[in-house]
């Protein structure tokens, strides 16, 4: 393992798992690349990523480029001599950099390739109902997500799981498999298969404020899968009152709340005191906890208390 020479690639704590494992394993990680430090909190401190922090920790050289195509940047790339380049969760590289490496560049990506290429594959898996997802390693090329699968790992979707819960696990499960693909390409013995082509391929756009908007004419089953595949980020969200309200968790309601007549489309009902109930398109659907506008988030029974929405 110590002919490999790598530069590890990755910004935030996904990646992190993945940068320690590693090092933990003996790996000659040589230098790390992360995003540029960032201004965040109230009061705008510069702020470094994760993976700098990691490696910092353990000593390793960080380069932060602005533009990954700029002459200093790929000159002080080349003087390290890596012969290898791994990618966890960091922007599109061009091919004057992927290309570089005698061994190539290989990145993980948090769904079964070629199903859910794109930014948000964990948070779209929940939001499409799947009930299994995984890790794949694969070697770049120019499509984005598209080049030869190295190894996969399946990961079963729990019906407790939001996107949280399974962005742990396979931050976890991630890491083992960039272990076991880098310790495979040492040994000069791996797999490299082209991706199968699907007709219904499931995409996993980037997404914004205005996609987690929840749509209440939904099915209770879509809208409880958009909820978790969005908790805790970047949070679904609606508006009460006319007040915009981030919705952490909700669930099905077996028995139709009082006086709820026969409401459909926007409307809902609550006392006050234990319930918030959406109508969906086939049924009711309960907030369990929600953070209104400038608040911290919440269980439903604690925001009553206080807190009083008025029905219309």
């Amino acid at each position: 393992m110590n002919q490999l020479r790598i530069i590890f690639m990755g910004t935030p704590e996904f990646a992190v798992s993945s940068l320690e494992a590693l090092v933990e394993n003996k790996f000659n990680v040589i230098a790390v690349i992360s995003a540029p430090d960032k201004p965040q909190g109230r009061g705008q401190k510069m702020t470094a990523s994760p993976v700098k922090e990691c490696a910092i920790n353990y000593g390793i050289p960080v380069l932060q480029p602005t533009n990954l195509k700029s002459p200093e940047f790929l000159s002080e790339l080349k003087t390290f001599n890596a012969n290898l380049q791994i990618v966890v969760a960091f922007r599109m590289l061009p091919e004057v950099v992927w290309s570089l490496p005698s061994l190539g560049t290989f990145n993980l990506h948090a769904s079964l390739l070629p199903q859910y290429r794109g930014a948000a594959p964990i948070n779209w898996a929940i939001i499409n109902g799947e009930k299994q997802t995984g890790t794949t390693t694969f070697f770049l090329r120019h499509e984005i997500d598209t080049g030869s699968i190295i190894y996969q790992q399946p990961e079963s979707i729990l019906e407790t799981d939001d996107a949280g819960s399974l962005y742990n696990r396979l931050m976890i499960s991630g890491a083992r498999l960039v272990v076991q693909t880098a310790a495979a390409i040492a040994n000069g013995s791996y797999p490299s298969i082209p991706q199968a082509e699907i007709k219904d391929l499931k995409s996993a756009p980037k997404i914004f404020k205005e996609t987690c908007a929840i749509d209440w004419n939904q099915s209770t089953r879509n809208i409880v899968n958009f909820v978790r595949g969005l908790s805790p980020h970047p949070t679904a969200w609606t508006t009460i009152n006319g007040k915009v309200f981030k919705i952490f968790r909700v669930n099905p309601v077996g028995i139709l709340p009082p006086d709820s007549g026969n409401l459909k489309g926007e409307r809902w009902q609550t006392d006050n005191k234990s319930y918030l109930y959406f109508p969906s398109m086939d049924g009711w659907v309960s907030v369990e906890e929600l953070q209104p506008e400038g608040k911290r988030r919440m269980a439903i029974g604690e925001f009553f208390r206080g807190n009083k929405l008025v029905v219309s």
